[in-house]
This record gives structure tokens, sequence and C-alpha cells, in this order.
């Protein structure tokens, strides 16, 4: 798929998201406001399936993890401790001609994406031309083209890691000069000097406004975990190793914030921290590596979506991290990260309030701070993973076409929809005793508006598994037709089956 159809892709998402009440820009009305998006009827369902099979999955399918609701805003030094107020910067370039600002890094990032999109260029070329007996890993190793793209990909990451590490600002803008990487808008390469820029939003406490009161909207949910490690631990007689989940808002100024929901300065993030005995937290890493993984899977999107990133710069808390990618419609990028972050929040905390946040290991009768394993991931960008992953525009038999979301049933808004044929002949009565049956155990809609097969579009366009159709032959002897949306087939069975047939659908695997 080329880049102009994947541009076309993913407006289309954003079009449909809003056509069908899923998503809506933020204070529309008055002609929105940058990177803040509402749920609209059908997005807020889509969200909340999506955090309570989290949820389930994390604190109810395990009994060794509980879960918390800590608050947005925290005592100041929380940050201090953390290493937000010092170090939670990005870096930020100018362009002088479009006034239009960028990360450093991401600028960067893109360059090296096109170089590698030259690498697979020549390797499609090559397999076309040599077809069966064409050898990739032969070919990439030693075609001279590709090792050049190769060589200048793995120079020009060495050299920018290295700068972030070193914070040598200098050094970002010389690869941008060097490489000749211009403005996507002007086109011009006339750039400013790259600057630190701090992602967090500040707020006064109370009435007064002096640097005393102030305080910020975090802009993660992870120490609110921490710092509640040892109220959680002692009030719920937590042996190690145990985990603490939460989900919640959280709040970054970021200097660019694109591609629709990804990336927003209001965003949700379900969070679980694992807290286990120093030296066994690689064992645990691997552990949650995994198990997220297979999370993803479960819902039954195609394998092709996802792939594992080894982070090569770790950030200064850790001393592991794998992201689990997903391939958007603007190509793979971050939906989840598993860290291995030491015992960095802990300690840093323990230092900086003057509590002792160590936990007393009876069987080996030693007290230690724990360390930590991490898994958090998007709410936000696993909306928009299920939605880009799942809309579909299908040509049908009779040369008819629809658009489907192939929303995983158990996350679909509507489990069901039931229809009357008409509107007469007590058809919508049977209907409504089916709809109050149902409503009980599924979430449903009751439509009568509009032909039958104007009614079933709608629904293939919101994802809604399976339509259920009351006809003349219901008020006889009490079987409907159960239409289910992938397939589009169509059966008839006795209205007392209708429950289970739903149900087996929704089972996690």
């Amino acid at each position: 798929m080329g880049k102009a159809t994947k541009d076309d892709l993913f407006k289309k998402i954003i079009a449909h998201a809003k056509e069908y009440g899923f998503i809506f820009q933020s204070s529309e009305i008055y002609d929105g406001l940058s990177a803040a998006y509402d749920y609209g009827q059908f997005g807020v369902e889509l969200k909340n399936n999506i955090k309570e099979y989290w949820w389930k999955s994390m604190v109810q399918y395990h009994e060794n993890i509980v879960g918390l609701d800590s608050a947005i805003f925290m005592h100041p030094s929380t940050w201090k401790a953390s290493g937000h107020l010092d170090a939670f910067n990005d870096p930020m370039i100018d362009n002088k001609d479009s006034k239009k600002r960028y990360r450093a890094d991401e600028l960067i990032e893109d360059h090296l994406a096109k170089l590698q999109g030259k690498i697979d260029k020549e390797t499609k070329k090559a397999a076309k031309r040599f077809g069966d007996n064409f050898n990739e890993e032969q070919f990439k190793t030693t075609h001279p083209r590709v090792l050049k793209y190769s060589g200048k990909i793995q120079s020009i990451k060495a050299r920018m890691i290295k700068a972030l590490e070193n914070d040598q600002l200098d050094e970002l803008k010389n690869i941008i000069e060097e490489e000749n990487i211009t403005c996507p808008v002007s086109g011009s390469a006339n750039w400013t000097d790259v600057r630190q820029f701090n992602l967090m939003f500040s707020t006064e406490l109370g009435s007064t406004v002096d640097d005393n009161n102030k305080i910020y909207l975090r802009p993660e949910t992870a120490q609110g975990i921490f710092v509640n490690y040892l109220n959680v631990q002692k009030s719920g007689r937590m042996k190690l190793p145990f985990g603490i989940a939460q989900i919640g808002k959280a709040f970054r100024n970021e200097i660019v914030a694109r591609q629709f929901i990804f990336r927003m300065r209001e965003f949700e993030q379900m969070e679980m921290q694992f807290f286990v005995r120093p030296g066994t937290e690689m064992d645990w890493f691997e552990y949650w590596k995994d198990e997220r993984i297979k999370w993803h899977k479960t819902l039954g999107i195609e394998d092709k979506y996802y792939q594992l990133y080894k982070h090569e710069k770790l950030a200064h808390y850790a001393n592991a991290a794998y992201d689990i990618e997903f391939k958007f419609p603007f190509g793979f990028k971050e939906l989840e990260g598993i860290h291995s972050r030491t015992d960095f929040d802990l300690s840093a905390h323990q230092k900086h309030s003057g509590k002792k946040l160590q936990y007393y290991d009876s069987e080996n009768d030693e007290s230690y701070v724990p360390y930590v394993v991490e898994t958090s991931i998007g709410l936000d960008r696993m909306f928009l993973a299920v939605l880009s992953s799942a809309y579909k525009e299908e040509k049908l038999e009779d040369d008819s076409e629809r658009i489907v979301l192939n929303i995983p049933p158990i996350l679909a808004p509507y489990k069901a929809a039931v229809f009357p044929l008409t509107k007469k002949d007590n058809l919508p009565q049977k209907a409504r005793e089916i709809m109050d049956q149902l409503k009980y155990q599924f979430n449903c809609q009751y439509e009568e508006k509009d032909t039958i097969g104007k009614r079933y579009r709608r629904h293939d366009a919101i994802g809604t598994p399976y339509c259920i159709t009351v006809d003349h032959q219901t008020l006889e002897d009490n079987t409907v037709t159960i239409r289910e949306r992938d397939s589009m087939k169509q059966d008839r069975i006795p209205i007392v089956k209708l429950e289970s047939i739903i149900k087996k659908r929704l089972s996690i695997h």
C-alpha cells in the first residue's frame, strides 16, 4: 500500500469515527481544540469495553494483582523525586519559514524511516526480478546500495542515541543539517537551534498565584502507584511478588500532537506495576512481555499488526525495555511498553520523603526496596489500533459495497441489534420482548427505522456482531433470523438459544 493510499485510509477512518459517533473533535462548535477529542456514544462503549477487558485480564484473573485509582493532582515533590521536573523534556526545533515546531528526534526518525523505505523498495524490486530464487537475507547483506543505506541508518541512529543520552542538542541539529532534513510544510532547512521543552502542565493550588503553590497535572499514572505502594502492601497484606493496576488520565504538553488520537495532550493510560524481589526482575520482565503479547493476540487481530521493538536507549530508570508496536495506518508505532524499572522509583521516593518504603521478606529475614516491572498501554492508542485494524471496505457478490468494522466481538459497542421486520402486525411488540430479555445480559440496540438492508449496513459500520430480525414466522413458532456481521450468514434459530449463541461469541480464549 503506497503512502497516498495509507493517508487516504487514515482520513477515511477519522471520517468514519465522526460520522458513526465514535470520536468528535473537542469543542468543535468553537472550531475545536487542537489534540483534544471527545468519545461519542459508540466510542465511549468501545473505550469502556477495552478498559473492562484489560482490567479483568490484569486484576480479576490474577490473585496477586489489585487495583488503584489515585488522584491526578499530587504533591510537587513527587515530580522532583521521579525526575520529571528536571528530565521530562523533549528536544524541540522550529522551522523559521513555516513557524512550525517539531521534535528534533522525530524529524531524524522520520528521515531514517525514509532510508529504510529505500531498502524495502530495492528488496521488493529484486524479489520481483528473481522470483522463487530470491534470497532476501543474502541480498540485504551483499547489495551495495542496500549496504550503503543500512550503514547510514546505523550511523545516524548511533549518533542520535548518544546525543539524546548526553543532552547534546547541538549534535542533534548537526545531524538534521548534515542530512539536509527539511520541514514537511515549508520544504526548507532553515532551522533554529534545538532547545529542551518540559512536557508537564502546571497550575496553581489555592487562591494565590506564586511558585509556592505551583502543582502539576500528572504526566503519567505510575507515580500514583509508587507513592501508594506501602499503603496497598500493608492494608492488603500483600506478599511479593504482587502488582498494582490503574487506569487513569495523564497530561503532556506535547510539542507536536498529531495523528488523531495517537498523540494527545490529555490521554488515558492502563498501567500495572509489578513489585518483585531484586535479582528476579529479568525473569518477571520476560514473563510480562510474553503475557502482554498473548493478551493482544487473544483479541483475534492478525499477527501482522504486531511487532516487538527492543530499546537500545533506555530511560534513566530502566535496565530493560521492550515496546509492543502496532501497525497503524501511518506505520508501526508504540502501543504498549514493558519496562524493568529497577528500584529507581521507590528508592527516589524513599529518599525525598524520608519514609521507609522497604519490604520485609520474612522467608529470608531481610528488608529491601522492591524492584518493579511495568506494563503500560495507552488506552486511546489501543482504541485506535482496534478501530483501524477493524475498518474494511468490502465488495459483495451482487457488486454492492459495504463498510464493516470487524471489531473483536468482546469489545464491540453493541453485541446485538433487534429489528422488527415491519412496524405493524405486533412485530414491534415481539421484538421489544426479545430486546428486554437480552438487554440485561448484553448491550443491545432496538431499531425499526429504514429497510432491513439499511439497518444491517448501519450495524456493520458500527461493528455490531449480531442482528436479530423478528418476522411473521416468529409469531408462529418463536424463531428469529440471526445474521452474523463478518460472514453475513443468516440462520433461523429459536429465541431461547439467542443468549447462549451471543455469549459463546464473546468468550475470551
